[in-house]
């Protein structure tokens, strides 16, 4: 099984801070965003990894990750030019991940418990899904991508950012697929706002792939803004 931390994008919401760097290498509690990532990945034994980043700032993360030794891990690297979303940036790993189960971080996510999400990531190694999502209950579901269930409780389909969230949890920035998504991103068309949506890819496989979406108990923030990157690191340091 391998490993994908998606770290693209501008990181307007954190600006300034983020102007000179990328938001995955800003400090939460005593180390760099990133190390939260790629400790998962060591936790789930995942020890082959890819990163994607903008080209801005891809010296600085490799100047810090290296081949990945130090984490024990190795790390192959590439560039994403345009902020056109997370399935495209997705897009550009199916030859690293052919043939494979993967799990993919986002790079701004961080959660307090890193051994349950590996524990998770490895429940879905073993399993016989197509795919594994992730959710937590928030104040503010209208920042995320949105489960929407049926009377029955079964998740039938995946909303992004909706003005009017048909419940309060939110499709945290954990996935685990199988290397069938590529060819389904393929499908994809950009949404109003110009970007290929994961929430695209996650309803496609709600609807027609064998899998589940089951809540996180450890506490989760995404930390993209100045706020919630706040609450990153008092999740951090009260859990240290």
């Amino acid at each position: 099984m391998k490993g994908i931390i998606l770290a693209g994008g501008t990181g307007s919401r954190l600006y300034p801070i983020t102007k000179v760097t990328n938001k995955c290498l800003l400090p939460v509690g005593k180390e760099p965003m990133v190390f939260r990532m790629l400790d998962v990945f060591k936790k789930a034994s995942i020890e082959d990894i890819m990163l994607i980043t903008g080209p801005e700032h891809m010296g600085d993360v490799i100047s810090l990750l290296g081949s990945g030794a130090e984490h024990g891990c190795s790390i192959t690297y590439r560039v994403q030019d345009d902020a056109n979303g997370i399935a495209a940036a997705l897009k550009m790993c199916s030859s690293f991940a052919k043939n494979d189960k993967f799990s993919v971080i986002l790079g701004d996510n961080i959660f307090s418990d890193n051994n349950e999400i590996a524990n998770r990531i490895l429940s879905f190694k073993s399993s016989n899904d197509d795919y594994r999502l992730f959710s937590k209950s928030v104040p503010d579901p209208q920042r995320f991508g949105v489960p929407v269930f049926d009377k029955s409780g079964k998740v039938v389909d995946i909303i992004e950012k909706p003005s009017n969230p048909p419940c309060d949890k939110a499709v945290v920035g954990l996935y685990c697929y199988t290397d069938e998504v590529f060819g389904i991103i393929e499908t994809l068309k950009p949404s109003p706002r110009g970007e290929y949506e994961i929430s695209e890819l996650n309803s496609w496989l709600v609807k027609n792939r064998k899998g589940n979406i089951t809540d996180i108990h450890c506490e989760w923030i995404d930390a993209g803004t100045h706020d919630s990157y706040r609450k990153a690191n008092e999740i951090v340091w009260s859990n240290s």
